[in-house]
């Protein structure tokens, strides 16, 4: 079941991603759809809690749940950045590669047993999420220590996150606690932003952030409940592989043409999701 959870995930993500693709084209700003998405999430899992009565503030819970929180939405926008800084060729690739940092600390942390098989199976996942990003021919305006900068805080906010993540499982903290915590933190994170930046709002923005903002309750749940009964060094990379959604969103919905590398490396994700289940 953990694995169906890490799958759905990687689709939930995926489709977010796809939809923050779309809204690209539309020029509707990123911060104010992520705002909206955290603020709807928030809402349901909080009132979800009160109906159930099964929310439980602790300090840990708050702080973990909090941070998880500000590192999502601070990645993304540091992501966005990236892309307005330096080669896009590299951007996706790069960012792309942060779940060696959790996978390397369930292995050495929480001393997780990973056979060489599914070793193999995790490079080539990891490998393949550079491949179907890889972008030879885009081009961009290339401004190298801004990018840099932006690159390695993308990098750093998502794979920080990655292993709160795993520790809020190790801990078993519940997840609705840190669901809560993780919406109503990023959601003062965002809001904060959006005022500094002081950006018009849209309609468009607030339908499109509370869409996503339902995906990706789905998302993050089951995402908890596959660190929670999984191998976190499998769940990761399955999870990374969520640019497979994207690359198939933008074939059957924008008509794009899968590139042969492209092609090549969703093939080798597959024979790695293999490995990782022998």
């Amino acid at each position: 079941m953990w694995i169906a959870a890490a799958f759905l995930t990687m689709v939930c993500f995926g489709t977010n991603n796809t939809i923050f693709k779309w809204s690209t084209g539309l020029g509707l700003s990123k911060v104010h759809i992520q705002f909206t998405f955290y603020f709807v999430a928030f809402l349901l899992t909080f009132g979800y809690g009160v109906v159930e009565g099964s929310i439980h503030f602790y300090i840990l819970s708050v702080i973990l749940g909090t941070l998880i929180g500000i590192l999502n939405a601070n990645g993304n926008i540091q992501m966005t950045k990236a892309f307005e800084k330096g080669p896009a060729s590299l951007t996706s690739p790069l960012i792309g590669m942060n779940a060696i940092f959790p996978i390397l600390s369930a292995a050495l942390i929480f001393h997780e047993h990973i056979s060489t098989v599914q070793w193999v199976g995790i490079v080539l996942m990891l490998g393949s999420v550079v491949i179907i990003q890889y972008s030879p021919q885009s081009k961009g305006n290339i401004n190298y220590l801004p990018w840099l900068i932006r690159v390695g805080l993308a990098i750093f906010s998502f794979g920080i996150l990655g292993i709160i993540m795993k520790t809020t499982s190790y801990l078993h903290i519940h997840s609705l606690d840190i669901l809560v915590c993780m919406y109503g933190g990023g959601s003062v994170y965002l809001g904060l932003h959006s005022i500094r930046d002081k950006e018009g709002w849209s309609v468009k923005e607030a339908s499109t952030g509370g869409i996503v903002g339902l995906i990706s309750l789905i998302g993050y749940s089951s995402y908890f409940y596959a660190l929670k009964a999984g191998t976190a060094s499998i769940v990761f990379p399955i999870v990374s592989l969520n640019c497979l959604v994207v690359v198939l969103g933008g074939y059957w919905l924008f008509k794009e043409k899968l590139k042969l590398y492209q092609i090549i490396g969703v093939f080798s994700a597959l024979i790695g999701i293999i490995f990782t289940k022998l």
